[in-house]
């Protein structure tokens, strides 16, 4: 339920030039980028937005993925900068998907976000390749092929990125997984949370697996966390058809309220499209179980992500509309109200007309 998406290049400002030569994977020196400056959002074509607020340069980086079809040549990772989340400067590269791997480069990137964690800093992305097959209809619902999610790591936000592993992605090889993301918990075991392909699975779910301290390749078998059709509001919504149904999950990430209460955001589908949602541990630690919240924002809105401001202000980021060539990050100011998590106001001044 993704698409690729490429970064615009088509922006006027300054301009300075960026080669792809020292990323793993680039082979063509000539693979440049056009980086520009004073940029706002809504001129920047983006797809499952992720904003890292960098504290020791006070520089926000958003990430987002560009196609084979781009100048670089290859599936790979873009990062915009701002100081102050209205003019941005980019597009910087900042991975590519190297030869020699399970992934196809010129089959895409989903979902890359940046994680700073024990003085380094991790790229989690989902990577693919089409032509290895696990299963075709009638054996499942759709064709399932090798998808999975990974990481890279880099001393800088700024990359280069390289993987950590190249025979799979972390989940099981035959596993369908997406979206995946990092979560620390209570005894610093680190986990990456991912999506199940619906695709595979049919009602996806939210899955867990163990990492190594580093982060190099996972631990054990994973845990199931919840399934989407666990969401009311889903099954409230439902109209009979004559088509399949389609239980997405999508873009999971944590934040913890200052009460001490755990959240996972995550997406999925009503019958408007796409939808920005929440779901709160009734334990408050990460085997649950999940209770599911009402939708923060529809309109097909979705793949959102929390962060704070340097100020200190709660912000959402998602991309809104789903899938069109218009998509684009749009931003909301939150508030945490302890139990939970509720929109305040939708950032226009920042993103520009058109969210919600």
């Amino acid at each position: 339920m993704k698409c690729f998406i490429f970064a615009s290049l088509m922006l006027a400002g300054a301009v300075s030039i960026q080669a792809a030569e020292n990323l793993p994977g680039s082979t063509e020196s000539t693979n440049v980028l056009r980086a520009r400056q004073n940029q706002r959002l809504a001129d920047i074509r983006v797809h499952d937005p992720f904003i890292l607020p960098h504290q020791a340069t006070k520089t926000y980086y958003l990430y987002t993925a560009i196609g084979a079809r781009s100048p670089v040549g290859r599936s790979g990772v873009v990062t915009y900068r701002s100081k102050d989340l209205l003019n941005w400067d980019g597009p910087h590269l900042v991975f590519t998907v190297p030869d020699g791997t399970w992934a196809d480069p010129r089959h895409g990137v989903w979902a890359p976000e940046v994680h700073e964690y024990r003085g380094k800093f991790y790229l989690f992305c989902t990577l693919h390749n089409d032509n290895t097959i696990f299963s075709v209809p009638p054996e499942s619902v759709r064709t399932n092929h090798l998808r999975g999610s990974v990481v890279a790591e880099s001393d800088s936000p700024e990359g280069p990125f390289k993987l950590l592993k190249t025979d799979g992605p972390h989940p099981p090889k035959n596993f369908m997984t997406l979206d995946g993301t990092l979560f620390v918990d209570s005894t610093n075991q680190p986990w990456m949370v991912y999506a199940h392909e619906w695709i595979q699975v049919v009602d996806g779910t939210m899955e867990a697996i163990r990492l190594k301290e580093d982060l190099s390749d996972s631990i054990g078998a994973p845990i199931h966390l919840f399934k989407a059709s666990d969401a009311p509001w889903i099954n409230a919504e439902k109209v009979p058809s004559p088509r399949e149904n389609r239980y997405v999950t999508d873009g999971p990430q944590f934040y913890r309220t200052k009460n001490g209460r755990l959240l996972m955001l995550w997406a999925s589908y009503n019958n408007r499209g796409y939808v920005q949602t929440v779901a709160r541990s009734k334990t408050d630690t990460l085997k649950g179980p999940w209770e599911q919240l009402e939708p923060l924002v529809g309109n097909d809105s979705g793949h959102g992500m929390l962060f704070r401001t340097f100020e200190g202000q709660l912000m959402l980021v998602l991309h809104q509309p789903f899938g069109s060539p218009l998509t684009r990050a749009k931003l909301y100011e939150m508030e945490d109200t302890g139990d939970a998590i509720r929109v305040v106001r939708a950032r226009e001044d920042l993103h520009g007309n058109g969210a919600r």
